[in-house]
C-alpha cells in the first residue's frame, strides 16, 4: 500500500464495497393489467437529487364502469418516506403509506387516469402495492393466500447486437408460482413459465434495464426483483457520436486493504454507467514502462463468488488477477474501454529519463500494454505525469517540449486505433504548471486530457484557511487565484486545447481539517482531520454519514461537524458540475476513484445522469 502525504493539485492514491444494487432505479413498473382488471396503479421515480427524490403514481381505470374513489397503499423500506405530497391525502403507519383521492379527483371514467405525486427522502422503492384493496397490477387478491416473493435479480448472458439471455433464481409462494413477468425499462415484454428468457429485436449499442416479478396460481403478483443493466453490442462498441466520456480510475492496490475488486464495479451498478476505465498504475523505471504489482495484476486467484462471471480461477490458467477480471468485465459490458495508466504521484519521477528517448519509452509502453497475454484487455494508454517541467513528489527539468515529445512518440507507436490520453495539472495560476509544458501542442496527439480539477486546497496547510479542495469557480476569500476548475479549463482552451478533448475531474473523497470553529470556508484550523488511511482525507462513502454536508461554496459541498471541517462533492454538486461541463462543450468527466463511492455507486450515477 502506498499512501503518501498529499500536496495540492495531484492524483490521489486513495482508494471496498460489495453489495448488489439496482443499477437502474428511475422506473419501477408495478402495473401489468390482467384481462379482468378494473384499475391499475403505476409508480415512477421522476427525479432523484441524491438526498431526496420525486415520486409519482398514476391510477388508471381499466374497467368498464366508473370508479368513484381510489386508495393506493404501499410499503417503503426503513429510511425512505414521503416528506410532502400533492393531489392526494397521505398518511402513514410505520413504513406503510396510504394515499387517498382528493374530493375533486376521485371519480374516474372507464379509460381515464389521474396522477398524484410526492417528494421523498431515502433511496428505497415501493413494494406490496394495493389499489382499493386489490393488486395494483389489476390482479385479484385471495384471502389467506400470500403473494409470491421477489425473484432474484436477473443475470445477463449471450449478449449480441439484438438480443440478450436473462436468467434468475426462482421466487417462492405458499400455493406455488405460476409464471414470471419480464420487465424491460419498467414495461412487461414477456410472461414465461421458466426462470430464463431471451429478449430479441433489440437495438445495437443500446442500454436496457431488466427486472422480473412472479405470479402465483391465483394470479397475484409479488414485488419486482432487482434490475440488471444491459448494453447490447454493436454500434462500433464506442460511445455514439456526441456521447460524453465517463471514466473512472480503478486502483491496483485497492484489492488489499480496501477489499475493492473488479466485481464491485458490477455489484455497485457503476459498470453500466461508465464508458472507460483507467487501470492505475504502471511504473516508470530507467525510462521504461514496467508493471508495478504483478501479483494483483495477473496472478491473484479469485473464487467463484469473487469473480465477475461467477467462475473460479484455476491454479494453471495463464492469466488471473485484475487483468483477467477486467477481461471478464469487458465480456459482460462490451462498451467499456480500458486504458493502462502510467505514472501517478508516486511513479512520475521516471518520466524525466523517459523524455530523453521518447521513442524507446513508447516502445516499452507498447510492449507492456500489448503483451499477448492480456492485449485484449487494454484499448490504449494513459500518461499521468505529475508534472512535466515542474514539481510534484519530485521536480522535473526536462523542458517545456518534453511532454509534447512523449505524447507524439506514444501516438506514433500506438497508432490511430488505440487510445492515447493524459492526466494533467489544473494549476491555472500565472506561471504555474499549465504554463510549464506545451499542453496545447501535445493535444493533437491525445484523444483527451483528464484535467485534475481537485486537490486545490487541503490540510497540508495545517492551520488553514479552510477551503473546498475542488472549487468549480472563484469565490470571495479563495486562498489562491487560479485554483479553480473553471479557470483551468479556460486556460487550457486559450492554449489551443479543444473543449471536446477536456474531461472535468471529480474526486470521490473529501479533504478536511480539525480544530475548526467556523462553519463557513476561511476558518482557521489546528491540523488535518482524522482519516481512515491518511490524515486530512476520507472517502465520500464515509463522509456522507460521518459528516453530512451542510453548505456549498463554488459548486462544491462542505461540512462542519464538531471541530472538523470537510469539503467534498455530493450527487447534487456533481450534477451541477456535469451541467457546467456540458455547457462548456467538454468531452465528459472522469473521477478518482471507484472505491471512494457508495455501495450503490451514488457519485458514478450522478455523473452518468448529469452527462446524459
Amino acid at each position: 500500500m502506498r499512501f503518501r502525504p498529499t500536496p495540492r493539485v495531484r492524483h490521489r492514491l486513495i482508494a471496498g464495497l460489495t453489495t448488489l444494487i439496482l443499477p437502474f432505479a428511475a422506473l419501477v413498473g408495478l402495473s401489468t393489467p390482467a384481462a379482468a382488471a378494473e384499475a391499475t396503479a403505476t409508480y415512477t421515480k421522476s427525479q432523484d437529487w441524491g438526498t431526496g427524490f420525486e415520486g409519482k403514481w398514476t391510477v388508471k381505470n381499466t374497467g368498464t364502469a366508473s370508479i368513484s374513489s381510489w386508495t393506493v397503499e404501499w410499503d417503503f423500506p426503513s429510511g425512505t418516506s414521503v416528506t410532502s405530497g400533492w393531489d392526494a391525502d397521505f398518511t402513514s403507519s410505520g413504513t406503510h403509506w396510504t394515499a387517498k383521492n382528493k374530493s375533486w379527483n376521485g371519480t374516474l371514467a372507464p379509460g381515464a387516469s389521474v396522477t398524484f405525486g410526492f417528494n421523498g427522502s431515502g433511496a428505497g422503492s415501493p413494494s406490496n402495492c394495493k389499489l382499493n384493496g386489490a393488486s395494483c397490477d389489476g390482479g385479484p387478491t385471495v384471502p389467506g393466500d400470500n403473494p409470491p416473493s421477489a425473484p432474484g435479480t436477473p443475470t445477463a448472458s449471450d449478449i449480441t447486437d439484438t438480443s440478450v439471455k436473462l436468467s434468475w433464481s426462482a421466487a417462492t409462494d405458499d400455493k406455488g408460482v405460476k409464471n414470471y413477468d419480464v420487465l424491460r425499462d419498467g414495461s412487461v415484454v414477456a410472461t414465461v413459465t421458466g426462470t430464463s428468457y431471451t429478449n430479441t429485436g433489440l437495438s445495437a449499442g443500446t442500454d436496457y434495464s431488466y427486472s422480473v416479478k412472479a405470479r402465483d396460481t391465483a394470479d397475484q403478483t409479488g414485488p419486482v426483483s432487482g434490475a440488471r443493466a444491459v448494453r447490447t453490442t454493436g454500434g462500433g462498441g464506442e460511445p455514439e457520436p456526441g456521447d460524453k466520456v465517463k471514466l473512472g480510475y480503478f486502483v491496483e492496490w485497492g484489492v488489499y486493504g480496501r477489499n475493492y475488486h473488479v466485481k464491485n464495479l458490477v455489484s455497485s451498478g457503476s459498470a453500466a454507467k461508465i464508458t472507460h476505465i483507467n487501470y492505475a498504475f504502471a511504473n516508470v523505471k530507467n525510462g521504461q514502462c514496467t508493471m508495478d504489482d504483478s501479483f494483483a495484476a495477473i496472478d491473484k486467484a479469485y473464487t467463484a463468488d469473487q469473480s465477475v462471471d461467477g467462475v473460479a480461477d484455476t491454479w494453471d490458467q495463464p492469466l488471473r488477477g485484475n487483468f483477467n477480471q477486467l477481461r471478464k468485465l469487458k465480456a459482460k459490458y462490451p462498451h467499456i474501454k480500458i486504458l493502462y495508466s502510467v505514472g501517478g504521484w508516486t511513479y512520475s519521477g521516471g518520466f524525466g529519463q523517459a523524455a530523453q528517448n521518447p521513442a524507446a519509452f513508447a516502445e516499452s509502453c507498447y510492449k507492456l500494454v500489448e503483451d499477448p497475454r492480456w492485449a485484449d484487455v487494454f484499448d490504449g494508454i494513459d500518461i499521468d505525469w505529475e508534472y512535466p517541467n515542474a514539481c510534484g513528489l519530485t521536480c522535473d527539468t526536462s523542458g517545456p517540449a518534453a511532454f509534447k515529445n512523449v505524447m507524439s512518440a506514444l501516438r506514433t507507436k500506438f497508432g490511430a486505433n488505440n487510445l492515447v490520453t493524459a492526466a494533467i495539472t489544473a494549476d491555472a495560476t500565472s506561471g504555474g504548471k499549465i504554463d510549464a509544458a506545451d499542453y496545447g501542442g501535445a493535444a493533437q496527439y491525445s484523444d483527451w486530457y483528464n484535467v485534475m480539477t481537485y486537490d486545490f486546497f487541503g490540510a497540508w496547510a495545517k492551520t488553514g484557511p479552510t477551503a473546498p479542495h475542488s472549487p468549480l469557480t472563484p469565490y470571495t476569500g479563495i486562498p489562491q487565484d487560479g485554483f479553480t476548475s473553471s479557470q483551468a479549463i479556460a486556460k487550457l482552451k486559450a492554449k489551443g486545447v479543444p473543449a471536446s478533448k477536456l474531461l472535468l475531474g471529480i474526486g470521490f473523497y473529501g479533504r478536511g481539517w480539525t480544530g475548526v470553529t467556523q462553519a463557513a470556508p476561511g476558518g482557521t484550523a489546528t491540523g488535518p482531520a482524522a482519516g481512515t488511511y491518511e490524515a486530512g482525507i476520507e472517502d465520500y462513502k464515509i463522509l456522507k454519514g460521518k459528516c453530512p454536508a451542510n453548505g456549498t461554496v463554488a459548486g462544491t459541498a462542505y461540512a462542519h461537524c464538531g471541530s472538523d471541517w470537510w469539503s467534498y462533492d455530493t450527487p447534487a454538486t456533481v450534477g451541477s458540475k456535469m451541467t457546467w461541463a456540458k455547457n462548456q462543450g467538454l468531452g465528459g468527466a472522469f473521477f478518482w476513484e471507484f472505491s471512494g463511492d457508495t455501495a450503490n455507486g451514488e457519485l458514478a450515477t450522478a455523473i452518468h445522469n448529469g452527462l446524459g
